[in-house]
């Protein structure tokens, strides 16, 4: 399901690159659009997930399901009831709060006429997305997968249909994909309702703020919304900064992140979550020398696959832009620029996806603060890399301003990921197992090999704008499939067999 959003987020970029380009429109809809969701991924899917999951779950087990369904009720309630409050606060102050995230929309370009407008249709999702943020928590507690994994997917679709099927035809296209976001919202919510309701978990919500699991909820999600906030406010302040920069640049950030995000959705993040419940398991079980075994197993695989993922994405920037955005009002300057944010984006992807690799190895232990502590330090050191080098480099006119702002993120990920190792290794949690030289050896070799290949195969980034868009797809699919084949051989021919990537 995580590739399943994946591939339809990327045809949904697609979709809006074809049609509106790099444009003033774009960069106030992505702006209305990220505004909710830096809400959502505090309240909705990040500290609340993170507080509501281990309540609930501890009710099934312990309570009636009459008190599950209650405590269910009670916290649809209450955190809907709340955050009705905050969607009609944050409509009715709207143009604050887009001058708030874009300050620079103020000074050219109607932008913020048009990011207020959208607001006002997409920051009611919070409210819709955060109540099925919490049918989808009740849902996974009781081994129902299947519906809560798909909702991603119902957003890019039902978005697609509302730029394919009414916005490019319509006088206000900004509104249309602006209200396409809120009915994604809708339909999400909706999709909840008839799992909950065959679980006899669809009572309608009450506000129970005195209820003693709704109390404990709130109080679990005070750091959690603390530690969420870290990894939003540093794009936030990529977005403060780009908004200030010429029309355009927030649209090739974008489209440069969607990209780069691509693999580490797919394998980091899904990592992570996979090898919590195992080290969870060994430090309960006060087996530690198991829990250094997955922790060991998890970070080799992280080097095999985040690694090349890293390189060929720095590698086929343009072609791969070129091949998917490069449409319609997104032109060659646009594919040029948004090519220069994916290559900054994926020098710093290996630090993130090492990032969701060593950060369970905290939660496992029970211990969250760590985590948040040193993310403030290196959201600390971002933010100076930001006002400190790309604010000052662009006033003073240096080119491409936005592919050294793109470049931020990525430092903070390796500062995170040092301190992160660093505690692991001065606690004598973590003891890295024999081979790690030798392998960043082969590992080395392995990329470089491939690299090569790929610039030879790749060709001049202007060539591809030249050609069609089959035969691009063409081109960079036999570029894939190449790069691929050398890197396997060069492993092979080094040692390495499919058996060595399996953990017992």
């Amino acid at each position: 399901m995580t590739l399943a959003s994946r591939i339809t987020g990327l045809l949904r970029d697609m979709v809006y690159a074809r049609l509106f380009g790099a444009s003033p429109l774009m960069d106030a809809f992505l702006v209305a659009f990220k505004i909710p969701n830096f809400l959502r991924r505090i309240t909705g899917e990040g500290a609340f997930s993170q507080a509501f999951i281990p309540v609930v779950s501890e009710y099934k087990d312990t309570r009636s399901h009459e008190q599950v369904d209650e405590l269910i009720a009670g916290v649809m309630g209450t955190l809907g009831l709340i955050l009705l409050v905050v969607t009609a606060l944050g409509v009715i102050a709207a143009p604050m709060l887009v001058l708030l995230f874009a300050p620079g929309f103020e000074q050219a370009g109607g932008r913020l006429d048009l990011a207020t407008d959208m607001l006002r249709f997409t920051f009611p999702y919070i409210l819709f997305i955060s109540l099925t943020a919490l049918g989808s928590g009740v849902l996974n507690t009781y081994g129902k997968f299947g519906v809560a994994a798909f909702n991603p997917v119902i957003l890019n679709l039902v978005m697609l249909v509302a730029a394919l099927g009414f916005a490019q035809h319509s006088d206000n296209p900004g509104r249309v994909l602006a209200q396409g976001v809120f009915v994604a919202g809708v339909i999400q919510l909706v999709a909840q309702f008839r799992g909950l309701h065959r679980l006899g978990l669809l009572s309608p919500p009450r506000w129970r703020w005195h209820h003693e699991g709704v109390r404990r909820i709130g109080v679990l999600m005070l750091p959690g919304i603390f530690g969420s906030s870290v990894g939003q406010i540093a794009q936030l302040l990529d977005t403060w900064i780009a908004s200030f920069l010429i029309s355009g640049s927030i649209t090739w950030m974008y489209y440069a992140v969607r990209l780069a995000e691509f693999p580490m959705g797919v394998f980091a993040i899904a990592l992570g979550t996979v090898i919590l419940p195992g080290l969870t398991k060994h430090h309960t079980a006060q087996s530690p020398e198991r829990f250094n075994a997955t922790l060991d197993w998890a970070l080799r695989l992280t080097l095999w696959v985040s690694l090349p993922a890293s390189v060929a994405l720095l590698v086929l920037a343009g072609p791969l832009i070129a091949t998917i955005n490069g449409y319609g009002q997104f032109n060659s300057n646009d594919v040029w620029m948004s090519a220069l944010a994916l290559m900054s984006n994926a020098a710093g992807l290996m630090g993130l996806s090492l990032v969701k690799v060593l950060a369970p190895a905290f939660y496992a232990r029970q211990n969250t603060k760590t985590p948040v502590k040193i993310g403030m330090i290196a959201l600390s050191i971002a933010i100076g890399f930001d006002l400190v080098v790309v604010a000052p480099y662009a006033y003073f006119g240096g080119p491409y301003p936005h592919a050294l702002l793109a470049l931020s993120s990525g430092i903070g990920a390796y500062v995170n990921v040092s301190l992160l190792y660093k505690h692991l290794r001065l606690e004598g949690i973590y003891k890295p197992m024999p081979g790690w030289k030798t392998l960043w050896g082969k590992a080395i070799v392995a990329n470089l090999l491939m690299a090569v290949v790929l610039v030879v195969m790749a060709g001049p980034w202007d060539a591809w704008m030249q050609v069609g868009g089959l035969q691009r797809a063409l081109h960079i699919s036999e570029c894939v499939v190449v790069g691929l084949i050398v890197y396997s051989a060069a492993w092979w021919s080094m040692g390495l067999r499919l058996s060595d990537l399996r953990h017992e």
